[in-house]
């Protein structure tokens, strides 16, 4: 396993300079750097994945669902968000009643009502729509694909249909962003000039954007949930893709909170006082693997040997512990695991009888090319991870090329799937994703899932698995789709669908003045906890 430090030099970015230090003593401006190459979109739905909707999403925007973040000793769950409480017609289970929270404001003071909900859904389903955003509509596809209608029945109640019964639409809206209408109408239904001054409902305010450098935010003091009002009077985000200019900035004071410090950096930052936080959530980092006739990891003993060739250990050594080593997609310890009969190892000796029984050898190197970031939400240390990976495998047999790209081109090309024209001759693609809500273990899976209608990238198709992935997509009765789910992932893993490589342990640096934070396990996070000595 190849050994990388992190330490290389740690020379400050000129834009540190230009960064918005605090106010007055008496203001609290709590200053965060995240992974990604740019700033998430501001309209409503955010775009750099999780990261994405962690600073740009639940910050300014609410859903009809939410998780709640309280809590860091249990998997984060659903509660109500924006509609109070949710139901399904027993006789027809497509058919969904939102009933909705009232007295909910935007931030430019128009009134959240059931309208509001169709108008939201119009943005991101209805192409006919003068509200209709192509780019929103890209990021909201997979959680609003089940949906077949929707509308008002009176101001405070919305009903949505699904096209055939979806017992998952409860977590898929948690990630569909009500923006405000009228924000949209008065700035001339202009979505560029909405960006710049957009409208939620949630606890911070967007009061500035600037691209490619920051999004400012404020305190949303008239938020619903007054228990949720956030505790620091400013909040700004900037995008941070080189994980030793986070490091830096965190060291000099320019920033307060850092996501994914660079492991080598730990030691040196906890002596500088800086507290250091991780926990298990649910999210792998893996290869996605093609299943396609131009692929090697069409076949089974292919994918299995990537699997069995993975140093994972040496991963977790050169991640200084910020992860562990993956047995599957799910962590072990969730109910959803299962009990899968190909045990994920480091094996070399049976990861080469696999290979030369699949027809390569010394002389004959399985050749394969993956898309794999240079950062990005979740990543982690994506180069010297990966630099790591083929270093080990190519000890056992596979010939493994990369294709380097930035964070967000990364994601549209996992959207668009492995059969997709500009994937053609790329065999896997290492996005990191979570495993928190049935359908990420279901649009896995199924083969009816495949993009843009799921995260099936790579075409997988296995009648029994779409069995599976079908009966637990209709199961409205929590503990029999928790049976469900655990016998498909189980299938999930002893079929070697993915390279399951590490779970990231989503550690983050903070300046010791940071005070009040829980780290949920969960992508997301709470910041309206947070608190500045």
């Amino acid at each position: 396993m190849l050994r990388r430090s992190f330490t290389a030099g740690l020379a400050a970015s000129p834009m540190l300079a230009a960064l918005p230090q605090a106010g007055q003593a008496a203001e609290k401006v709590l200053r965060v750097a995240m992974t990604a190459a740019d700033i998430p979109t501001t309209t409503g739905q955010p775009n750099q994945g999780a990261e994405g909707i962690r600073f740009a999403g639940i910050t300014a925007y609410d859903a009809l669902s939410a998780w709640d973040l309280s809590r860091g000793d249990v998997k984060a769950r659903i509660v109500p968000g924006l509609a109070e409480a949710w139901s399904t017609d027993p006789a027809d289970r497509t058919r969904w009643t939102f009933r909705l929270r009232q007295g909910v404001q935007f931030h430019d003071g128009s009134e959240f009502d059931a309208a509001a909900v169709v108008w939201n859904l119009d943005k991101v389903l209805n192409k006919a729509a003068p509200q209709y955003d192509a780019a929103q509509a890209a990021q909201a596809a997979a959680f609003v694909a089940s949906i077949a209608a929707y509308r008002a029945v009176d101001g405070s109640t919305a009903e949505i249909t699904t096209r055939q019964p979806d017992a998952n639409l409860a977590w898929k809206l948690v990630s569909v962003f009500m923006s405000s209408p009228a924000r949209w109408k008065e700035l001339g239904g202009d979505w560029n000039r909405v960006a710049l001054a957009p409208s939620g409902t949630g606890p911070w305010r967007i009061d500035r954007v600037v691209p490619r450098e920051r999004i400012e935010f404020s305190r949303n003091t008239r938020y619903w949930d007054r228990d949720r009002v956030p505790r620091c009077d400013r909040l700004i985000v900037v995008p941070m893709p080189d994980p030793m200019t986070r490091a830096a900035a965190l060291l000099s004071g320019q920033v307060d909170w850092v996501e994914a410090p660079p492991p080598d950096l730990i030691p040196r930052l906890r002596q500088a006082g800086m507290r250091i936080v991780t926990n298990p959530y649910p999210h792998v980092w893996p290869y996605l693997l093609s299943c396609l006739p131009d692929s090697p990891f069409r076949d089974l003993r292919v994918r299995q040997a990537i699997n069995l060739g993975l140093d994972r250990d040496g991963l977790v050594a050169l991640l200084g512990g910020t992860a562990m080593a993956a047995q599957g997609a799910a962590l072990p310890n969730d109910p959803w695991f299962g009990k899968p009969q190909f045990q994920l190892r480091h094996d070399p000796r049976e990861a080469k009888r696999l290979l030369q029984a699949a027809g390569y050898g010394p002389r004959n190197p399985c050749q394969a090319t993956v898309l794999i970031s240079t950062s990005g939400s979740g990543q982690m240390q994506p180069m010297p991870m990966n630099e790591a990976i083929k270093q080990g495998l190519a000890e056992i047999g596979f010939d493994i090329r990369f294709e380097v790209l930035e964070w967000e081109t990364l994601r549209g090309r996992r959207r668009s799937g492995a059969a997709a024209p500009e994937n053609r001759g790329m065999h896997g693609l290492n996005n990191s994703l979570g495993t928190a809500d049935p359908s990420s273990i279901i649009d896995a899976t199924w083969s009816r899932r495949v993009p843009p209608a799921g995260l099936n990238w790579g075409w997988f198709n296995d009648p029994r698995i779409d069995a599976l992935a079908s009966r637990a997509e209709v199961e409205f009765d929590q503990e029999r789709q928790d049976m469900l789910l655990a016998e498909l992932h189980a299938g999930f893993v002893d079929n070697a669908l993915w390279a399951f490589i590490v779970h990231d342990l989503n550690p983050r640096a903070m300046a010791s003045r940071v005070r009040g934070f829980v780290q949920a396990q969960s992508w997301q996070q709470d910041l309206t906890t947070v608190d500045l000595a």
